[in-house]
C-alpha cells in the first residue's frame, strides 16, 4: 500500500502541478478562467476553487487544523479572486508538504473519523484509503483543468510524474 515516502512524493507532485496550472492559466485572464464550460465545477476557476477547498477539508482531517468555510455545493465559488486564490493555493501546498514531511508509518495506520457534512453523518475509513483518495482527487480535478486549459488555448507543461524535477529527492 502507500508509504510516507509516497505521500511526500505526491505532495511535491501536487505543488509542481499546481504551479504549472497557475502559470498556464495566468495569461488567460479572469473572463476565460471563469467562463463555464460544463465541467463538474463549471470553469477553470471553479474547479481550482473546489480543489483548494477540498484540499483544506482533508488537511483539517489529517492535521487537525481549522475546517474551511463553505460546503461542497459552493466550493467552486469560494476563491473567485485570482490573486487571493494563488496566495491561498501556495499556503495550502506548503501545509500539505509540511504534513507529508512529518508523516511516519504510524500516521498511516488505523481509522480516520470525521463528521461528513455532505453525508450528514459520522464517517470512518482506513487512513490509507483517505490519504490515497486525497492525492488521487487532486490528480482527477487537475486533469479536468488541463482539458479546460487546452480548450482555452493555454499551453500546459508536462504532467508526467516520472518527469517531476525533484523526483529523487
Amino acid at each position: 500500500m502507500i508509504s510516507p515516502l509516497w505521500c511526500r512524493t505526491m505532495a511535491r507532485y501536487n505543488l509542481w502541478q499546481n504551479r504549472a496550472i497557475i502559470a498556464a492559466a495566468d495569461p488567460l485572464g479572469p473572463v476565460v478562467r471563469q467562463d463555464s464550460k460544463g465541467a463538474e465545477f463549471g470553469s477553470i476557476a471553479g474547479t481550482l476553487s473546489h480543489l483548494l477547498w477540498s484540499d483544506r477539508v482533508w488537511m483539517a482531517r489529517f492535521d487537525g487544523g481549522a475546517v474551511p468555510d463553505g460546503m461542497l455545493g459552493n466550493s467552486g465559488t469560494l476563491f473567485r479572486d485570482w490573486q487571493m486564490y494563488r496566495a491561498e493555493r501556495a499556503q495550502t501546498d506548503t501545509r500539505i508538504l509540511d504534513w507529508a514531511s512529518s508523516l511516519d508509518d504510524a500516521g498511516l495506520e488505523g481509522e480516520l473519523f470525521w463528521m461528513s457534512k455532505s453525508a450528514g453523518q459520522q464517517v470512518s475509513r482506513p487512513m490509507v484509503i483517505c490519504v490515497t483518495h486525497f492525492f488521487l482527487q487532486q490528480v482527477h480535478h487537475r486533469g479536468g483543468v488541463h482539458a479546460l486549459l487546452g480548450a482555452a488555448g493555454a499551453v500546459g507543461k508536462d504532467s508526467a510524474l516520472f518527469l517531476m524535477p525533484d523526483l529523487l529527492e
